[in-house]
């Protein structure tokens, strides 16, 4: 094993700011939860005694009031210590008042549901801001990021090799795969050896091979070649069309599949998308399907200049959005509001669904991730500016949320549980029921983080 002392100044630093960064998003996360718990407690009218940064030894606090506001050494969590959560601590009225053990049923729920409430708001607050700004958001749908073949070049590869649209690859080379991205990174990185394809087809599942070959054109780009099976990330599928375009003065509607261009056959969104690229200012016929009748349309796509590798190029573009591509918008301040409420409902929705097929196993357990995992995206995302932090931020926020309200002793979920039960019974669950199942929570959620650091680690060392 490679000594820390050997490690280069660059590795120590780059390490260091992996460090930084991790205290700073997950200081984001757990201070809004917490406080979302502190704000609810002090509104129902019950006594604050800690609110905490951190768990374990205390390092540093103040206290303001009736508060010990502290950083505790182990950052990997808070909580924040109520009044009266041991129901013998009240003994006078004015106690009981204050106590947290003796508030009605639903300011209890309203206490423990306000934090993972927060990190909803949290992720709202971000969204919302980033799309008054009038920049696109990436919302995905889980369809957009499973390994679904929803695009495949014919006599590609993987046509050779039998896959068909509709397939859904589980593993390639023996690994599981959960995502279209990991598919296409193993492939593009094959060096052109073949690779093992687990295909599941309705309730079948075929071993396929197919052997990768050379990206060739835009996709080429860079020092080592890329390679491609003929997979491709996106169908020629319109979602959207943009107000006062050439697709819309067109006739070009959401839902349309795109079939041909000029007489040539498109499968894919890239062919469609080089075919309009390369003839900005030429009128084009489009074939498209739509309702299951093939229908003709002209369109002349605008002119724009890129830059691409350092040359200012002239494109076509018709604006037109497709699969994949689930960019959101907003035109004005107000509909960003409103629109931040849709997107937190995306991606609060793909955190759930893909929550649940982990637990059924249609995902593979091996993509949770643990402290260490963090703490690299977080790097990954400084490295690539503020805005990549605070996308970042929402969206681990969300999971942070999704996450606390499983129905799991020792978590907020656990918590509502107790009180939903409360609810039924008309009394709350007698002290020795708490215990066991406090202490069978405590268990299982210290075994899924001893198995997301495993996880991190087998990462580390298979690189």
């Amino acid at each position: 094993m490679t000594s820390v002392l050997a490690w280069s100044p660059d590795t120590l630093w780059l390490l260091l700011q992996k460090a930084w960064w991790f205290l700073v998003v997950l200081g984001v996360l757990v201070a809004f939860h917490e406080l979302g718990h502190f704000l609810a407690a002090r509104w129902v009218g019950v006594k604050v005694l800690k609110f905490s940064i951190g768990f374990g030894p205390k390092l540093f606090g103040r206290q303001v009031g009736e508060t010990e506001y502290l950083v505790s050494a182990v950052p990997l969590g808070g909580y924040v210590k109520l009044f009266g959560e041991d129901e013998t601590e009240a003994t006078t009225p004015d106690d009981r008042r204050r106590s947290f053990s003796h508030q009605g049923l639903w300011g209890k729920v309203l206490i423990v549901a306000a934090g993972p409430g927060f990190n909803f708001i949290l992720a709202y607050l971000i969204f919302a801001g980033w799309l008054s700004t009038g920049a696109p958001l990436f919302v995905p749908t889980f369809r957009d990021l499973s390994a679904d073949v929803e695009a495949l070049v014919p006599d590609s590869p993987a046509s050779m090799a039998g896959i068909e649209i509709g397939d859904r690859i589980v593993k390639v080379n023996g690994k599981d795969i959960s995502t279209k991205t990991e598919l296409l990174d193993i492939v593009s990185k094959s060096k052109g050896q073949p690779v093992s394809l687990e295909v599941r087809r309705a309730d079948q599942l075929k071993t396929l091979t197919a052997t990768p070959i050379p990206v060739t054109g835009d996709g080429a780009d860079g020092d080592e070649p890329l390679y491609t099976i003929g997979i491709e990330e996106t169908p020629p599928l319109v979602t959207s069309v943009m107000h006062g375009s050439p697709a819309s003065l067109a006739g070009f509607k959401p839902g349309d599949r795109v079939v041909a261009i000029e007489g040539q056959a498109i499968y894919t969104w890239a062919q469609m998308t080089t075919q309009v690229r390369e003839h900005p200012q030429k009128p084009l016929q489009v074939d498209i399907l739509r309702d299951g009748k093939r229908t003709a349309l002209t369109v002349t796509p605008i002119s724009e200049k890129m830059t691409v590798n350092g040359q200012i190029l002239e494109v076509g573009k018709i604006g037109i959005s497709g699969p994949g591509r689930s960019l959101m918008r907003s035109d004005n301040a107000a509909e960003a509001v409103y629109q931040g409420l849709e997107a937190t409902w995306g991606w609060t929705e793909l955190t759930a669904i893909g929550l649940y097929k982990m637990i059924v196993g249609d995902i593979s357990s091996k993509n949770i991730g643990g402290p260490l995992t963090i703490a690299n995206i977080s790097g990954e995302a400084a490295s690539q500016g503020a805005s990549s932090v605070v996308f970042l931020i929402a969206i681990l926020s969300i999971n942070l949320g999704v996450l606390n309200l499983l129905p799991i002793p020792i978590l907020d979920g656990g918590h509502l549980l107790f009180f939903l039960i409360e609810g039924i019974l008309r009394k709350p669950l007698g002290e020795r029921q708490r215990e066991v199942a406090q202490q069978v929570g405590l268990v299982l959620l210290v075994g899924v983080m001893i198995f997301a650091f495993w996880n991190d680690l087998e990462r580390i060392f298979s690189r």
